[in-house]
């Protein structure tokens, strides 16, 4: 099942139970009427709220959003959870520092990936795993047998305050604890407002900012949520839908599983082989990786005359090589952009195709690189502080 956020996609709605999925702790700040909402890892998320998503997205990369996002921390911890991990994740984790956060694939035993997300260190033998859409917990739990660990749900809900004035921000919430000195992909424990939560320097957007992880019934969310909103009103942050995350997360090339990837490819096929250590010892879909390709199946598309739809068909010579997972306007570059997903490997990038919409209309478009803008990483890492225009 894909996540899909294109404008089709918000019409395209039914109802379902409340009960089902589960709800924000912040539903009683951000909710209203005009609100359309997905399901992302079993819980319900603001995909829409009837704002001007280009409004939003430039206020994004001018100044801040807060997010109230769906990804999911599972906690594992006890004696064996770094040989656990190890085993489970293709990244190493045996070298971790604590404070230290690192992206990592978990892969099928057939090399497919299963799972991405944001392995977090928070002591000697506990550990989180943000994890994206899907069973994940299901599947640590599965595999979980000879090791002496616990699998569990901290009950943690996320906050994402991103955009160039979330260091100002956070070192007000934190009464300047946090400061530019915490580096990209760290974290640790502080005390926002009167609570002590984990705060880490990552995001789902490619600008600048911050996760805030709840600790369950122990937080008093309706209190945070007021605490952010104030200290963050005077830099001129506001809440969002994920519709604007969506856009400036596909200019940064930041796949979403079950939408971009998923178990039909290799993190290779993905263009996550830097992320995959094939030196590290045995992990689940080693084996069936030590021979795989090792060439990319999914890289960028970009169209002047049109916004790439998911299904939209690419056509190289009339003929249909790939189609559209993802795609979204890009008012960063003034066209539209999406993922290609290619049936075979070759050397696509820099070639001109068309892409056949869902309507049956033609358009030429040109296969590129990801990410779309920022190949550096340096608005993330606050290397590039320049404010759009």
């Amino acid at each position: 099942m894909s996540n899909l956020q294109e404008i089709a996609d918000l019409e395209n709605t039914v109802q379902v139970s409340a009960r089902r999925f589960e709800e924000s702790p912040y539903i009683a700040r951000t909710g209203s009427p005009e609100m359309v909402r997905g399901v992302y890892a079993g819980r319900y998320l603001a995909i829409h709220n009837k704002e001007d998503p280009i409004e939003k997205y430039w206020q994004l990369r001018r100044k801040a959003l807060i997010f109230d996002v769906p990804e999911k921390p599972v906690e594992i911890n006890g004696p064996d959870a770094v040989p656990f991990l190890d085993k489970v994740l293709a990244r190493k984790v045996s070298t971790m520092h604590e404070g230290r956060g690192y992206y990592a694939i978990a892969c099928t035993p057939q090399g497919g990936v299963f799972m991405d997300g944001v392995i977090f260190k928070l002591g000697p033998d506990r550990f989180w795993y943000v994890q994206a859409d899907g069973p994940f917990e299901t599947w640590l739990l599965a595999h979980s047998g000879g090791f002496d660990v616990t699998i569990s749900d901290p009950k943690s809900r996320v906050l994402q305050i991103q955009g160039p004035a979330s260091i100002d921000i956070m070192k007000a919430a934190s009464n300047g604890a946090i400061t530019e000195a915490l580096p990209y992909f760290r974290s640790g424990f502080f005390t926002l407002g009167g609570q002590n939560l984990y705060v880490s320097r990552t995001g789902f957007t490619g600008e600048l900012g911050f996760e805030i992880y709840s600790d369950g019934a122990r937080t008093d969310h309706l209190a945070l949520w007021d605490h952010l909103m104030k200290v963050g009103a005077p830099y001129g942050m506001t809440f969002s839908s994920t519709r604007s995350l969506t856009i400036r997360r596909i200019e940064a090339g930041i796949l979403g599983n079950l939408t971009d990837i998923d178990t039909t490819m290799t993190p290779f096929e993905a263009g996550l082989a830097p992320f995959i250590n094939m030196n590290k010892g045995d992990f689940i879909g080693r084996e069936a990786l030590v021979d795989a390709d090792r060439r990319c199946l999914l890289v960028g598309l970009t169209c002047q005359t049109a916004t790439p739809a998911a299904g939209s068909v690419i056509l190289d010579a009339g003929s249909a090589v790939g189609h559209i997972t993802a795609g979204v306007p890009s008012p960063t570059l003034g066209c539209g952009i999406g993922y290609a997903r290619f049936n075979q490997p070759g050397e696509w990038v820099g070639q001109s195709m068309h892409l056949k919409l869902t309507d049956g209309s033609l358009h030429a478009c040109d296969i590129v690189s990801l990410p779309f803008f920022d190949p550096d990483k340096n608005i993330v890492r606050g290397i590039d502080r320049t404010i759009p225009d």
